[in-house]
Parts: structure tokens; sequence; C-alpha cells
């Protein structure tokens, strides 16, 4: 039996739901190597997948299309990308916008002329277009326009790019969505299921910007050579690795987090699952001097990271004040069995959230061999079941012992119900309005759980008074309202990191809580919220080349080692000659 199957049929081992699912704590997460980046990085490079360009037809202002070939060994892909001429009045973040620098789409098997038309007068369009149902990924980007005009224009006179440039902002292009799984007539992800390159939750979509990365920098070495073709030179390696994609992203992602609950249950339980795994280990000098370094390199990297928002400035800071009492820890304390569980449980009682989950994560980075086979159990098929026959009191049970902290929150009083979400009448996208002072609480979706469910046991409380041997049936017939939340509480309670622990309606929530927790499955690094309610980040920043992947590298652990990258030294950077490559 396996580490993991052991902790499978062990799971007394993980975090209790309590402590994990607290919204505080979710929004403290780093993304680690199980993040969808990183696990689709390692594919990559295991199963020696190649990328080639097939076409580059851009103009003089880096505008026309481009088509990249993924070949893997069961099937080939193309990414399909469209750059166009864009006012800067255009150019916005918010997803109202409806013209961006460059739209994509990440294509199952080959593009012909026709399929090609297709795309060109549909992805530009993005949701008002008529997208085909060979699209697997559809998307779109915007520049960063200092970072773009200082790139071209250091290139173009044979000079690298100053890398603060990348610190500060850590990309060239921002995506501001990326559909898939059916979205406007793309390809739904039941397509996928089956699939041995994408079938990981979000994989393809990870891949499509992985291909957006390599084309942004092909872009900006083909605009530099325009300019000045007889003194241009291409990016340095070590800053192309520098240079990820960023994401713009608001509130419209905080709904998946609800109505997904066995996925999300899914993706906590095997992260939990990887820090206890990590921590059953019996460390070496090697491991400990490894997790120095690790802290050391993170250290760093948060101490780089530039944020304009006071409070995330704030939380840096004091992970950048508490690694410091880390290393002298890790330094005086004896090589012990148990040295692991020793530094969880100081952390607890000594450091901020996000500096205790740094070393949550720290801790997994250290073993990729006990890790790594949890990547293949991110995902899961989603189905809450009814069981109807239930005594009702066995559903009283079951809801005062794993909802309590549901039952703990006052719903009734101003501040427990300041929040309502609703859903935009122009873009169909999540919003939050203020009950007591904001029209449309009518319109309210119900992405609040905890109230909900006190509503249902108050409720169940009441039936088992009069029906004290009723069934779930026998209260639904009564009470049909409640039939989703009671089917969801039965599902649950079996997947218990499911349902995020907090009373969403309250004044003191933190969306940015909510869209942390998501984007650091992702492998999300660099949190740049913009207000309390939209956050920039960066992916595939420090991740492996196209070029270093189509070499075939031997060491696949170097290859894998790029969490928390740090800013390049100016001395020693050196460009190389342009060149066209096929």
């Amino acid at each position: 039996m396996t580490d993991v199957e052991s902790l499978a049929a062990t799971p007394m081992g993980l975090r209790p739901a309590d402590e994990v699912m607290r919204l505080e704590r979710l929004g403290s997460l780093h993304a680690t190597r199980l993040s969808f980046v990183r696990s689709l990085v390692r594919q990559m490079a295991r199963q020696r997948w190649q990328i080639s360009r097939v076409r580059f037809d851009l103009d003089a202002n880096g505008n026309g299309t481009a088509i990249y070939r993924l070949q893997t060994p069961h099937g080939r892909y193309h990414g399909v990308m469209f750059a166009q001429p864009l006012d800067d009045a255009q150019r916005s973040d918010r997803v109202i916008a409806e013209a961006w620098d460059v739209t994509f789409g990440m294509v199952e098997g080959d593009v012909d002329d026709s399929l090609l038309e297709q795309m060109a007068a549909n992805v530009p369009l993005q949701e008002a277009g008529r997208q085909h149902p060979r699209v697997l990924v559809l998307s779109r980007a915007n520049k960063s326009l200092r970072n773009f005009s200082h790139f071209v224009e250091a290139l173009s006179k044979g000079d690298q790019p100053d890398p603060a440039w990348l610190t500060r902002v850590g990309y060239l292009y921002r995506t501001t969505a990326v559909y898939g799984n059916g979205k406007f007539g793309i390809a739904d992800f039941a397509r996928l299921i089956d699939n041995p390159d994408f079938r990981r939750p979000f994989s393809a979509q990870m891949a499509g910007v992985y291909l957006l990365r390599h084309f942004s920098i092909e872009q900006v070495e083909h605009l530099a050579a325009c300019q000045s073709p007889d003194t241009a030179c291409g990016l340095a390696t070590e800053l192309r690795r520098y240079l990820g994609i960023g994401n713009s992203t608001g509130l419209g992602m905080a709904p998946f987090l609800i109505n997904h609950p066995q996925l999300i249950a899914q993706w906590i339980a095997q992260r939990e699952t990887a820090l206890t795994l990590a921590l059953r280990q019996v460390p070496e000098e090697a491991d400990c001097a490894r997790l120095i370094a690790l802290t050391r390199r993170a250290l760093t990297h948060f101490d780089e990271t530039v944020t304009e928002d006071a409070e995330q400035s704030e939380r840096n800071a004091a992970t950048v004040a508490a690694l410091p009492d880390v290393l002298t820890w890790l330094s005086s304390v004896p090589l012990d069995p148990d040295l692991w569980h020793q530094l969880v449980e100081w952390s607890a009682r000594t450091l901020p959230l996000e500096a205790q989950e740094l070393i949550n994560t720290l801790l997994i980075e250290l073993y990729p061999d006990q890790v790594d086979a949890l990547e293949d159990r991110m995902g899961v098929v989603e189905n809450l079941d009814l069981e109807p026959d239930m005594p009702l009191i066995r559903l009283r049970q079951l809801i005062e012992t794993h909802y309590g902290w549901a039952l703990a929150h006052d719903y009734a009083s101003r501040e427990g119900s300041y929040w309502f979400w609703y859903r935009s009448a122009e873009k169909e996208e999540p919003r939050l309005g203020v009950r007591h002072e904001e029209a449309g609480a009518e319109k309210e979706m119900p992405l609040a759980i905890g109230p909900r469910v006190a509503r249902a046991h108050q409720r169940v409380c009441a039936f088992l008074e009069a029906h004290p041997r009723a069934t779930v049936v026998d209260f639904l017939l009564e009470h049909p309202r409640h039939k989703e939340v009671v089917r969801r509480i039965q599902t649950l309670v079996k997947a218990p990191y499911g349902d995020i622990h907090a009373n969403l309606w309250h004044r003191d929530m933190k969306p940015m809580h909510l869209l942390r927790t998501k984007l650091s499955f992702f492998g999300a690094s660099r949190f740049d919220p913009k207000s309390d309610r939209w956050v920039r980040i960066t992916l595939f920043q420090g991740a492996p080349l196209v070029e270093e992947l189509n070499a075939e590298p031997e060491d696949l652990s170097d290859f894998d080692d790029w969490s928390f990258p740090l800013e390049p030294a100016r001395e020693g950077i050196q460009g190389h000659s342009m060149g066209v490559r096929e």
C-alpha cells in the first residue's frame, strides 16, 4: 500500500474542516506543487510535449495571426492567436469590454483554412461570437503598456530590459477571462473527461495561457526587430523565464467556490493530504537544508513583490518579517523525527496566517515522490445526492455536528446581513450590494450557505416537535424550498472541505479571500488587489520555457523547481541573436 493509499484509508491525520475552511485561512493560501500550472508543466516535461510555431503572420505593428502546434503523445492541438490594433480608450480589464489586444483559442486537432476563417471571424468577438465546438479554450488579453513599450525599446537597441520592470508587473499580457467547459459554443468539459492530456481540472485553460506566454515573447522580439533590424536582440533566457502571464479577475470567480462544493472539497483534501504526507516524513539534514533554502527564496520573493494595496502590502511585510524567525528556528532546533510537526505547531502559535500557510506550502515542496501522485486526484464527478429515507432526527444531528459554524452566526442583525449577492443585468456577472441601502435584495443569488442551513435547521427542529419519527422526505413534502440545502448537507458531511465556514453576508466578509482561494489552486503568485473586489495576479512566472521543454530535459527535478521566482541579477544578462523559430 502506498503512502497516499494508506492516508486515504486513515483520513484522521488531516486537519479538521473547522480549521482549514475558515475564510481568513483560505484567503492566505499559496500556490503549491499541486497547483494546476505546476502539474501541467510536470506533465508536459514527463511526456515530452513539443511546441512549434506553424504560422507567424504579424505586421510591423505586431498585428496579425500566429499559430502554435502542441504535440503530445496522445494528440495534437493548436493555439491560434489574433493580435489586432486597439485604441487606448477601448482597453479595459472589465468583463463588459468588447475589444482586446489579443484574442485566442486552443483547438483540438489541426487548423485548416476553413476553421481558421471561422475562428478569425468569431474568436475576436469572444462572448458575442459563434465559437467552433473544436475550440477547447477561448480567451483574451490586454497588454501591460508600460512593460511592452519598455521591452520593445530596449530590445530594439540591442539592450536587455530592466528586470525590475517584471518585478513590478510580471508580464507583458494579462488575460481578463479564460473560458472552457462549453461556454459560448466551445467544447464541453465532458469531451475532456477521457482525454489523457487535459482531464485534470483547468489543465486545458492553463495550456492555453502557457502558449500565450510564448507568443508574448515572440511578439515583443518581432516588434523590436521590425523597429530596428540592425541592432535588435532577443530577450535573455533569464528574463524570458521570469516573464509570466497576468490575469485580472473579480467577483465572477466567487460563485464557483459555492456551486462546486465537491470539487473544492477534493482540491482542499488533496492539499491537506499532501501536507499530512510531508509531516509523516522523517527529516534528514538535506531536507532541512532544502527547507532553509526554499524559505530564503520565498522571503526574497515576497520582499520583491510590489502591490499598491495597503492591506496586502501589510500581509506581505508581515510574512517577510516572520521568515527570519523561521530560519533561526530551523537552524537551532535538533533534527528530531517529528521536527516538521514541531515546526507546524510552533508556526501556528507564532506566525501570521500567510506565513503559517507558506510553511505548509514549503513542506509539501520537499517531498515530490510522496505528493505528486495526488495531482491525478484533483478531479471528481459532482453529484449532490438526496437521501429521502434518512430519519429527520439524523439530519438534525448532522447539521448540529458538521454545520455548527453555520448555526453560530447572527443573520438577522444589520452587520450579519450586510451584503447580498446578485447578478448584474449588463453582463450577468456576480456583484455585491448593501442590503439595507441598495435596491435589489429580492433578486439575491443564494450563495451564502450559512443562513440557508440555519433556516433549514430551524424548520427541521420545529417539524420534529410535531413529527418525531419523520423522515427527510416527510419534511420536504411540507417544506420543499429546503430540498437543495438538505441535499447539500447530506452529501457534504462526506466531503467536509466543501463548504466555507463563514457568513458571506457579514459586513467583515472579504471577497478577496474567496478569489485567492481559487487562484491559489490555479498557481497564482504576486497577488495585487486593485480594490476589495478584483485582483491582478501572475501565472507561469519562473516556469520553464518552450525551448527548454522542446530540449527534453533529463533532470526533471530541476525543471520543476520554479516556485517563488526571484528577480534576475541585471549583471550578466545577455541577449541572443534574433532568429526565426519554426
